[in-house]
């Protein structure tokens, strides 16, 4: 009897067409022509971001010593926290840090809110398929996370990661009453609370100017603090993660397993160094254009932002247009106006809503709140 042939497995259809970034190199190239920039801190290109690395900028070796150890030192002063440890990715550093809060606590659940970073494709669900985590999503997708969705989780939880503020919800924060009872929430059941803090530097003007916290104080509540150098302000990328001694030191061994214990990684932590001490201090000024740029869309036909007023010094406007229009719009006034808005919606949630990203930075102060107004009416026309 003739040997069958062993099938191939083909992967599945979803996944076959969902490349793991998406590019357009034409808006790319007519981005690049514009002058003005809409959101963040203007085009980052090899120029801009190679202005953020000194020339007197020490190297380390495997993560140790130069600026890597230097960065380490800033952010867990920054935080209030004993030790911190540089890791290439996000992905890496908040899968393997959750790994080490349930080891710790012999138990393997995680709560989080249904748009958790982790649990989006981006990550492809990595805390489960590498580490044996069981995300328990809590709440609804719609709204922030509540005390009373938390009161309904009925199992034993290892830890609890909270994000602040949440993009997928355009920035939304908790006020700090709430923000505590979450917490007390996680630690009346013996549970880690873990910070994803992404763009915890776009969170503390709201805590400071409306709660009197200090980014020190926002740490403190958390076990562990993860934390961004290119979302919100424009490094070259990176991140870290900071607490308690032992429990970083433990995380710095699944960053070996991980391979992220890179031969060199001083030009990420040298440009995160520049960021930080350039444009955390302008938090406050991004926080107020923020406020002002929704004022400024008030009773603006076909946009509306969310939340407002704004939270954090980063909204979402939604447009009533089609993705066509608004693409076509966005070429329009990048050829027009020399201002680039935006090359593609966060989200599309119908043939006639768009919603839209505004990450207010340096290229968004250069415009003003009702400059911007218009242009994002014009967009959505």
């Amino acid at each position: 009897m003739p040997a069958t042939k062993p099938t191939k497995r083909r992967p599945s259809k979803s996944a076959a067409q969902r490349p793991p970034i998406s590019r357009d190199l034409e808006l790319e190239a007519l981005a690049g022509s514009c002058t003005r920039f809409l959101s963040g801190d203007g085009q980052r290109t090899v120029a801009t971001l190679l202005e953020t690395i000194p020339d007197d900028t020490e190297v380390d070796y495997y993560g140790v010593g130069g600026a890597v150890s230097a960065l380490e030192s800033d952010v867990a002063r920054l935080l209030g926290k004993e030790s911190a440890l540089f890791v290439p990715t996000g992905t890496m550093a908040q899968q393997a840090v959750l790994r080490v809060h349930a080891d710790r606590r012999s138990g393997r659940s995680i709560a989080f809110h249904p748009t958790c970073h982790l649990d989006g494709w981006a990550e492809e669900r990595g805390y489960q398929g590498l580490h044996g985590l069981f995300g328990i999503p809590v709440g609804s997708r719609e709204g922030p996370l509540t005390l009373r969705a938390l009161e309904g989780v009925r199992q034993p939880v290892a830890a609890l990661l909270l994000e602040l503020p949440q993009r997928a919800l355009g920035g939304t924060l908790p006020s700090w009453g709430e923000l505590t009872e979450q917490v007390q929430w996680a630690r009346d059941r013996g549970a880690a609370v873990h910070l994803d803090g992404a763009r915890l530097w776009e969170a503390s003007a709201f805590y400071s100017s409306a709660h009197r916290k200090s980014l020190v104080d926002v740490a403190s509540l958390f076990d562990t603090v993860y934390v961004s150098f290119y979302k919100g302000l424009g490094g070259l990328g990176g991140c870290c993660v900071a607490g308690d001694r032992d429990v970083i030191d433990e995380l710095s061994v699944w960053r070996t397993r991980h391979g992220g214990r890179v031969f060199m990684m001083w030009p990420y932590a040298a440009s995160a160094r520049t960021v930080l001490a350039a444009r955390l201090p302008k938090m406050p000024a991004y926080f107020r254009h923020a406020k002002a740029i929704a004022r400024a869309l008030r009773g603006v036909e076909g946009v509306e932002v969310l939340p407002d007023p704004p939270q954090s010094p980063m909204l979402h406007v939604r447009l009533a247009v089609t993705l066509e229009a608004m693409i076509a719009n966005a070429k329009a006034i990048a050829r027009s106006d020399g201002v680039w808005t935006f090359a593609r919606p966060f989200v599309s949630e119908g043939p006639r809503m768009q919603r839209c990203e505004l990450s207010v930075g340096d290229a968004t102060l250069e415009l003003r709140a009702d400059e911007i107004a218009r242009l994002l009416q014009r967009l959505g026309s």
